[in-house]
């Protein structure tokens, strides 16, 4: 169905919860006021000319211009700051890299030293959604006393997690079966990583690190002589739909660097550029993806048992895809849950939003949150592709670290540690580099990061679980992956002398509908299951609808006659937002008509990744747009 934004505000004002309204008036210590921050960087007016006698001639006034010339605002030079280190990304793994380097200059008594951190969401984590099991390893060591009681700026919202469970689902029972090692949480804590993010920005800051949330970093900066990374540049504002400049325009603004390092998370749109121009991933298989869905729901006090971490497997998904759901319990009465779907399902009728949907229905799952309150929504694409999908991770003039490069251990489902420590390696690199080559014209190559990666314990367990993902290509699809990773678990240990391959790009993977089984889903009944409508209004998500659209396809119209004969709509079904429909236009020979509602979109990036003809093209919209996820 076609959302339009006022609808979606209004739909979220009336799920306000009062145990929830103050967590919008939260405000980081990295927000700064909106109309892009310009004062930062404004330079001081020169003071007025003295005045002076004129003469006055009786010449006639040459004309310069014509009354039809006009001026384009684009044409401007943009502004320039040089730092240091500038850093894409204020997630994770961008935060942990920023502390570590200010670390490392602090102790060296460098205080100078520049680290910037760009975000493109208005405030840090408003865009960050995951589980989250968080195992402390990284945390410990770049802020030993993150969660000790003795410090008064500790992170004080975890929750210890206390015992595993792992259930094999039907469509009405709940089997109880022996779970990996790799999925033991002892010592482990529940946590939000939207909560986390802001936290470990706090602690960013206090050490002196410039955070810029607000500021969507949308192109890569080359040296015009040898073509290496030289900074990013932010986006215009104030540009109309049509592309034309409106009154509030305003140029975007550029980051020179010695060094960028890219923490974008999964998919990053500037990600995708570096890699396709230094051919990151010649030695490497295709990434594969998952798109995950999470609800955070208020449960009765009886449901509720304290750090329970519940992992599920099998219904709703079909057997030929991949997937899982999760329940843990975490705060104070509050609930996590979420389905993850591997998005080489081959079947264009499966809806993940609809399987999600499904899920809550089954009794492992209803009975937590029945009669319980929904407070928050949001969904994201992750990486899945493990060891074998590693690019290369250093190129001239930067880095990729995160979620951006891949990290996540998929059958330990946890990506937090790695992607902070990764960062924490290309810190060091960064610093050890720098300090190495004095010269500020000259171009540094971040070898020791790459180096650093396959010594640590990053390396050493993505290659462990190497081959537990791709078993789930076989022809016994989910059984024979379950049964060969529990050998990996238990007997190989990842010692094989293999390596399995992923079958190919997700996209490859669609079927044409008219060969697969039609997939109906029922009506949701507002209590359990909800509506798309209904879970957009949890995100807070905001876009200014004249804008260009950020979701770029180049002609609508031949997407609609390519795509909807051979896959009715696929688009509409893998969003988790209804950001794409084809609406029935009886003026069209398909008696369809495709359409893009940009100012639902909660940048998932599964368009980017699931459209069948990868003619869809996710951008990052004006910066502080998007998602104000809350608790996820």
């Amino acid at each position: 169905m076609s959302v339009k934004l006022s609808t979606v505000s209004a739909v979220r004002n009336s799920f306000a919860s009062p145990a929830t309204q103050h967590l919008s008036a939260l405000r980081p210590h990295s927000w700064f006021p909106p109309a892009r921050r310009r004062f930062l960087f404004q330079r001081p007016r020169r003071a007025p000319p003295p005045a002076t006698t004129r003469t006055f001639t009786s010449l006639p006034l040459k004309k310069f211009a014509n009354v039809d010339d006009s001026f384009d605002p684009r044409q401007q030079d943009r502004e320039s700051d040089q730092v240091d280190v500038c850093i894409v990304g204020g997630g994770p793994a961008g935060l942990s890299a920023a502390i570590r380097l200010k670390q490392i200059a602090n102790d060296a008594g460098n205080t100078d030293f520049r680290v910037l951190v760009l975000e493109k969401a208005g405030e840090l984590g408003d865009h960050i959604v995951s589980g989250n099991v968080i195992e402390p390893s990284a945390v410990n060591e770049l802020l030993p006393d993150w969660n000790n009681a003795d410090n008064p700026s500790r992170f004080d919202n975890a929750t210890p997690a206390t015992h595993d469970k792992m259930r094999f689902l039907t469509k009405n029972s709940s089997i109880p079966i022996p779970a990996p090692p790799q999925m033991n949480n002892h010592g482990n804590c529940i946590i939000s990583l939207n909560q986390f993010s802001k936290w470990l920005g706090e602690r960013a800051e206090e050490i002196g690190v410039e955070i810029y949330p607000g500021f969507a970093a949308s192109e890569v900066i080359y040296k015009p002589d040898d073509g290496s990374v030289m900074g990013v540049a932010t986006n215009d504002q104030g540009v109309a739909r049509d592309g034309t400049p409106k009154p509030s325009f305003e140029r975007g603004m550029e980051f020179h660097a010695r060094i960028t390092l890219f923490a974008e998370g999964c998919h990053g749109s500037l990600t995708k550029q570096v890699i396709n121009k230094f051919d990151l991933r010649r030695d490497s298989q295709p990434q594969t993806y998952g798109l995950g869905l999470k609800e955070v729901w208020e449960v009765k006090p009886e449901n509720f048992r304290k750090g329970e971490v519940v992992h599920s497997m099998g219904y709703p998904l079909p057997s030929d895809t991949y997937g899982g759901g999760w329940i843990y319990h975490f705060g104070e009465n509050l609930v996590s849950l979420g389905l993850v779907v591997g998005l080489d399902y081959p079947n264009p009728w499966l809806s993940p939003y609809g399987e999600f949907q499904k899920l809550k229905h089954h009794p492992l799952y209803k009975s937590v949150i029945e009669g319980g309150k929904c407070i928050s929504y949001g969904a994201r694409a992750l990486n899945e592709g493990g060891f074998q999908s590693i690019p290369k991770c250093s190129f001239p003039g930067g880095a990729l670290i995160g979620d951006t490069a891949g990290f996540l251990n998929v059958p330990k489902i946890k990506g937090t540690h790695t992607a902070m420590r990764s960062g924490m390696l290309a810190a060091k690199a960064t610093w050890d580099a720098l300090s190495e080559n004095k010269d500020p014209e000259s171009t540094i190559f971040l070898y020791d990061y790459e180096d650093a990666l396959r010594e640590s314990t990053i390396w050493k367990e993505l290659k462990e679980v190497r081959n537990m993902r791709p078993s789930f290509h076989s022809p016994l699809g989910l059984y024979g992956g379950i049964l060969y990773s529990g050998l990996e678990a238990y007997l190989f240990r990842g010692k094989t002398p293999w390596t399995l391959k992923h079958k190919g790009k997700d996209h490859e993977a669609t079927m044409h509908a008219d060969r697969m089984p039609k997939i109906e889903y029922g009506k949701n009944d507002g209590e359990v299951s909800f509506d798309i409508l209904t879970s957009v209004s949890r995100t807070g998500t905001n876009h200014e609808e004249d804008q260009p659209v950020h979701l770029q396809v180049e002609d609508w119209g031949r997407h609609a006659r390519e795509m909807w004969p051979r896959y009715k709509g696929v688009e509409n079904r893998f969003c988790p937002a209804g950001v794409y429909e084809y609406v029935e236009d009886g003026e069209k020979d398909l008696g369809v008509r495709f359409q893009i509602n940009a100012q639902n979109c909660i940048h998932c990036k599964t368009c980017d990744i699931k459209a069948p003809a990868q003619d869809i093209n996710w951008q990052t919209p004006q910066g502080g747009e998007g998602p104000k996820y809350t608790m996820t």
